[in-house]
């Protein structure tokens, strides 16, 4: 018989990756939304849509009666009591995952390690808030949820990625720094360069999600990333080598920067320590990274297909200019 999936979620960018992950490796997949996006999936007939709200606890019961699933993937579980509710209703299936995240960790160790560094607490307020202040803590009550289920006999686990990139990312923060490289030959990198906020590659964090509703632990949360974690200015050398051009890397200090008004804070991707997450758990069940040349030559391709710039995410490069200015007499 052939292995069932649901997918809460499934049409944006981990989602899709996750439903053609499963479609790759058999199963039949049900996705449950509610619409509001094209579905990449619709002239596929291993696919089924269910739509409704994964709010709505009669709508995730529809689904599962729909799907009969031996795996739940939840990827759109951003309040505690998301996964408090999917929990109950998929007690009985064979593995369910939560999309948890690496901004539920609390304390900077380098590497965050499960069930080591600390998790974020969480207040009665934060966990019904939708503010991206608390993002981390709604995620890590989330994992608290998932634990408490596996304490009670459900199959459930965690995935904890890093920031996500790869094609068909709606975010557009890669899109930001390989638009640049495109487009110049000489790119403003705040700091040193060597600034470290671990990434993980889309289809690797789809794998990771089947992989861990297959084989992992329940009561276990899993941390996702590249095994080859690049620094800033490296990214910015590899997307230049996937897209067959050359860029020159400016490392500019916080002072340099501020010939343009600008910090830091202000160049996506940028974040003053380190951030990385330890991946051996996730090795340890036969999940393999893909090499970061080759997703960075994919993510490239697709960007130059898409109409995605990382505009929104521009510091101005008037500013820049006049940082490169600064530099150039120094």
């Amino acid at each position: 018989m052939t292995d069932t999936a649901l997918v809460i979620g499934g049409t944006r960018f981990i989602g899709r990756h996750t439903v053609a992950d499963l479609l790759a490796n058999g199963y039949e997949v049900t996705m449950l939304n509610r619409g509001n996006h094209e579905d990449p999936f619709a002239d596929d007939d291993r696919v089924t849509h269910v739509e409704g709200d994964r709010k709505n606890e009669r709508d995730l019961e529809t689904a599962r009666l729909a799907a009969e699933p031996d795996i739940v993937i939840d990827c759109v579980a951003y309040q505690p009591a998301d996964v408090a509710t999917a929990t109950d209703v998929f007690a009985d299936v064979d593995g369910y995952v939560y999309i948890s995240s690496g901004s539920s960790y609390a304390a900077e160790h380098v590497p965050k390690r499960e069930g080591v560094t600390p998790l974020e607490p969480c207040t009665p307020e934060q966990a019904v808030d939708d503010d991206h202040a608390t993002y981390g803590n709604r995620k890590a009550e989330g994992d608290r949820e998932v634990f408490a289920a596996a304490e009670a006999g459900v199959n459930a686990a965690a995935v904890r990625p890093c920031i996500v990139y790869g094609p068909y990312d709606y975010t557009e923060r890669l899109d930001y720094w390989i638009d640049r490289v495109l487009t110049h030959d000489r790119v403003v990198v705040p700091g040193d360069g060597q600034n470290l906020w671990h990434r993980a590659y889309v289809e690797d964090v789809a794998s990771a999600l089947r992989i861990v509703a297959e084989r992992g632990e329940p009561g276990a949360a899993y941390n996702v990333g590249d095994r080859r974690a690049l620094t800033l200015e490296e990214t910015l050398e590899t997307i230049a080598d996937a897209a067959g051009t050359e860029v020159t890397a400016v490392p500019a200090s916080e002072d340099a920067l501020a010939a343009g008004d600008l910090a830091p804070d202000d160049f996506v991707l940028y974040r003053e320590y380190p951030h990385l997450l330890d991946t051996c758990a996730l090795a340890d069940l036969g999940w393999e990274s893909t090499p970061v040349d080759e997703a960075m030559a994919r993510t490239v391709a697709e960007h130059r297909e898409s109409d995605r710039d990382g505009s929104e995410w521009d510091p101005g490069r008037d500013a820049e200019e006049r940082v490169l200015g600064v530099k150039d007499t120094l």
